[in-house]
């Protein structure tokens, strides 16, 4: 059975654009304001990252620690998450959902335990972020067993033996991290380099959907869209902040800025 999150990346090509991912952090500012975020911005994109809130977020910058930081001193849990999912996936437009976070998440609550809540709730794909390949591979063919998809990181410094063999590992999506930084760096490579790197991994097999991220932004997102799809997250984390700050709706102020960012790619 084809899975949503390919349904996804074949819709947007036929659309002739690449798929548009977003990535919020569960229960950030708020569980009720960060539901109503996922909800507000899901007629504008196609598959969502959930990040799962951690003290230590080793990958990310200083926007996304912001935004777990709120999220974990207002009190979420990963219980909470699993029913911002549950929630999300009954609403009329929700899309694909990946939940993004760390292997200590998984660990503390059982390998099992977590893949099933997560095939209970509807969560499509899942990316552990310092659980690499290929100490991955056994928590991967469990995520396969239940129809999630594990989602595979490749960098700029991946060699080819490597990518060859990731690739061959992958399940419907593969996320390139486009440069040596946390989240929310200013793009230290110019996007036709990206698009360089890029391309030698599509290369190796052209079936297999790449997602880009990291230092995506309004003012690159364009020039990046010849990719299979393209991850916004600091941008987002970015806007919630400046709209606490402001005292006005993060909701709306997210919204337009991911229709915005969609105008970009079309």
């Amino acid at each position: 059975m084809i899975s949503k999150l390919n349904l996804a990346f074949k819709k947007c090509k036929k659309e002739n654009r690449p798929a548009l991912l977003t990535y919020i952090v569960a229960g950030d500012n708020n569980k009720k304001k960060s539901f109503e975020i996922l909800k507000s911005i899901s007629t504008h994109i196609d598959i969502c990252e959930i990040g799962m809130p951690h003290n230590t977020p080793i990958a990310d910058g200083g926007q996304i620690q912001n935004s777990a930081h709120r999220a974990i001193k207002n009190g979420i849990k990963l219980r909470d998450i699993f029913n911002i999912v549950k929630k999300f996936k009954k609403t009329k437009n929700a899309k694909p959902v990946i939940l993004m976070g760390y292997y200590n998440t998984i660990l503390q609550n059982g390998e099992n335990k977590f893949i099933n809540k997560c095939k209970q709730v509807g969560v499509d794909g899942l990316i552990v972020v310092d659980l690499p390949w290929p100490e991955n591979k056994n928590f991967a063919k469990k995520c396969k067993k239940k129809e999630i998809n594990f989602i595979q990181l490749l960098s700029p410094t991946t060699s080819v033996s490597r990518l060859k063999s990731i690739i061959k590992d992958a399940h419907d999506m593969t996320y390139y991290i486009s440069m040596l930084s946390t989240t929310g760096g200013k793009l230290k490579v110019s996007p036709k380099e990206i698009l360089q790197n890029y391309n030698k991994i599509k290369n190796i097999n052209r079936s297999k959907n790449v997602v880009i991220g990291f230092g995506i932004t309004k003012k690159t997102i364009a020039s990046l869209k010849k990719a299979d799809g393209l991850v916004v997250g600091s941008v987002i984390c970015k806007e919630i902040h400046q709209s606490l700050k402001n005292r006005q709706n993060p909701v709306t102020n997210v919204t337009n800025i991911v229709s915005r960012l969609k105008k970009k790619i079309l």
